[in-house]
């Protein structure tokens, strides 16, 4: 039976649209074997004269097929089927920084709140603007829904407004694109320096404060220069280090990391010369988890609910709407200050 035939006999159906009709019809097909991945779809133009259907209603059924990842277009050749995974109900890409535990838990998350019927590819840029584009152009066109953590530059931002706002959803880091783009993002600079401002009594009692911090990797500036103002407006003794050499642990010094690299190290170091987190070194971290929740007796964390930040995403893709919401970091003490 035929793709036109199919559609045909959907039309004994009163309560279905012609939309509908369109899709069942291609999806009915795929399922009974009669299309499989590389065939190519009846052109718009065949389609118009084959089921007297306007124009913009099959377009719009073929997009719907696309958003699902069942059909692609390809320029001056048509639309073909890529996946026969009819069951998914949409296509998303979510392209993140790396593969950090908090990343981890965000995808765990999203994944779990979207269900069975959502397809997730999940693609990773590690702040390299090349690898960015590089993946963007392999996976335009392609998704029904990207949910995209940006590189915060222009060129980033002009490439991600190529996509229809309806299909992108910008999580962590915040771009301004306009009004009719969605975000879930994390504010860095205030946020972080209110809460430091908190834990400014047992800051005070470390005779030097260390911020590792690099600004060739994704660390946020927001909080580079939160932590520069804390130091200037409360006149503490701080410096900014971009590595942590191995065995150099100071005793009476606070460090504060905004990613794991070191902390490790940090940690060993002290353990190995007996100094006690806490009293002797301080350790303030970003980023929570349940390990830092658990070791030394437990880390203090500046950190986003990327739990929730997750459910936030997955419920915005399943509602269809505008988000524009601003997380902010919460405070967590524990006894490593």
């Amino acid at each position: 039976m035929s793709i036109i035939t199919s559609i045909i006999n959907l039309k004994k159906i009163d309560n279905l649209s012609k939309h509908d009709q369109l899709v069942h019809g291609i999806i009915e097909s795929i399922n009974k074997g009669e299309l499989v991945t590389g065939d190519k779809l009846p052109s718009i133009n065949t389609m118009v004269n084959e089921l007297g259907f306007a124009r913009k209603t099959i377009v719009k059924a073929y997009g719907d097929l696309k958003g699902r990842g069942l059909v692609e277009s390809k320029k001056l050749k048509g639309y073909f089927i890529v996946s026969e995974k009819t069951n998914v109900v949409l296509r998303i890409a979510l392209l993140m920084y790396s593969f950090h535990r908090f990343q981890e838990e965000f995808y765990n998350a999203f994944r779990s709140e979207l269900g069975k019927k959502f397809q997730i590819d999940v693609f990773f840029h590690h702040n390299n603007s090349d690898v960015f584009e590089t993946i963007f152009s392999n996976i335009r066109a392609k998704y029904g829904m990207y949910v995209i953590a940006p590189i915060q530059t222009q060129p980033i931002n002009t490439l991600l407004q190529t996509i229809n706002p309806k299909k992108l959803l910008i999580v962590d880091r915040y771009l301004p694109m306009g009004s009719d783009y969605s975000f879930i993002v994390q504010e860095f600079e205030k946020s972080t320096y209110t809460l430091l401002v908190k834990l400014l009594e047992p800051i005070k009692k470390y005779d030097k404060i260390v911020l590792f911090y690099r600004d060739d990797l994704d660390y946020p500036p927001g909080t580079l220069r939160a932590f520069q103002k804390f130091l200037k407006d409360y006149n503490l003794p701080g410096a900014v280090a971009k590595t942590y050499k191995p065995k150099s642990v100071e005793k009476n010094c606070l460090y504060l990391f905004i990613s794991d690299t070191y902390i490790w190290e940090v940690l060993m170091d002290c353990q190995q010369n007996n100094l006690s987190i806490g009293k002797d070194v301080g350790v303030l971290s970003f980023n929570d988890h349940i390990v830092k929740e658990l070791v030394f007796g437990g880390l203090t964390t500046i950190s986003i609910n990327f739990k929730e930040m997750a459910i936030k995403a997955a419920k915005h893709i399943k509602l269809k709407d505008i988000s524009q919401t601003v997380m902010h970091p919460s405070l967590t003490r524990r006894n490593s200050l």
